[in-house]
């Protein structure tokens, strides 16, 4: 099992977060994974992780597929994987409405058939294929004008990245399992993995190239090796009632959709309507208890190894961890720590 680090959104204090990466790598981290969101964006700051970083691997987590041409995401792909020495793997999502239209004036239209054309878009790319492409969404060259087939003018360092699509609704889920490298969830509870997620999964699998290899199941989750106490998880529970109560509008938030699907849909509503008429400490109250522990990762080395066990046999291969730990010392530690876990669960 890797072991990766989630960034958060970065602002103030990217400097200081990228020296704790450094430290991060020399403790034993396999990869850091960049997010976008409608924060600044994740390519800069993977360019210069790339130069900070000798050996880990690096991800974006997610790069919006709506937000640039199919062209543009395998030309800055294969950019990062050039300075980056071929360390690098495209984290796609779509996003959703509310960023997609809200923020960037885009139209959020036929999610998984674009994802689809622009996965196949971006290896004829990396190929060095002459670029034609007569999608439904997406044409290259545009018919009746100047353009002309063309192809990148650069080899890449490799002509396959690999490619980790974030979903968490079933046919997007079957999506990822079909083209994808891998599959990055979110907020997943590894007892309900196959219950919720596993049709999806073997769906997806049942079509799926064995040139793909393995589906690397990548797991965000907060993580720190103290007690689970209230305060510790706080922030991860306030998390929680973000997604689930406010990123999205009634009726369309997919977050909200996979809560339900575990088996909280009272709370689930409650937590929407609570977040969405501005009363957001009682929605975050309101998260099940049993939820927020069982999308974290928290407890003492014992427990920890129990996890882990639990999160390896629900076929999850990447952590991606967020350390909660007070000091830059401790998050370090932390992560030491559950680097040596990983290797003895995996023994």
């Amino acid at each position: 099992m890797r072991l990766g680090i989630q960034l958060g959104y970065s602002g103030e204090g990217f400097a200081h977060a990228v020296e704790e990466v450094v430290e991060f790598e020399a403790a034993g981290a396999d990869l850091v994974v960049v997010p976008e969101a409608y924060s600044f964006d994740a390519v800069s700051q993977l360019g210069y992780l790339a130069a900070r970083t000798g050996r880990m691997q690096l991800a974006s987590g997610v790069m919006q597929l709506f937000t640039r041409t199919p062209t543009l995401t395998a030309m800055t792909a294969a950019g990062i994987d050039y300075v980056s020495g071929g360390r690098f793997s495209l984290g796609l999502g779509a996003s959703g409405p509310q960023v997609i239209e809200g923020f960037h004036g885009v139209t959020y239209d036929a999610p998984l058939a674009r994802t689809r054309e622009v996965v196949e878009i971006c290896r004829k790319v990396w190929r060095r294929e002459t670029l034609v492409h007569e999608g439904k969404h997406y044409r290259m060259p545009l018919p009746g004008g100047l353009g002309k087939p063309l192809k990148l003018i650069n080899r890449p360092v490799r002509d396959r990245i690999p490619i980790l699509l974030a979903a968490m609704g079933p046919r997007n889920v079957a999506l990822a399992s079909e083209i994808a490298e891998g599959w990055q969830a979110l907020f997943l509870d590894p007892a309900a993995l196959d219950r919720v997620f596993g049709p999806a999964l073997a769906e997806g699998r049942a079509r799926r190239d064995p040139a793909l290899g393995p589906l690397d199941i990548m797991v965000p989750l907060p993580f720190a090796v103290a007690e689970p106490t209230e305060a510790l998880l706080a922030r991860h529970r306030a998390q929680l009632a973000l997604y689930i109560g406010g990123m999205g509008a009634r009726g369309r938030n997919f977050s909200n959709d996979l809560v339900r699907r575990y088996g909280y849909p009272d709370e689930a509503a409650a937590i929407q309507e609570l977040y969405l008429s501005g009363r957001r400490a009682e929605a975050a109250a309101a998260v099940p208890e049993r939820l927020v522990r069982s999308t974290a990762l928290v407890g003492r080395p014992a427990e920890l190894r129990d996890r882990v066990a639990e999160l390896a046999a629900a076929g999850v291969t990447t952590l991606l961890v967020s350390p909660l730990a007070a000091t830059r010392a401790e998050r370090v530690k932390d992560l030491a720590e559950l680097k040596h876990v990983l290797i003895n669960v995996s023994l």
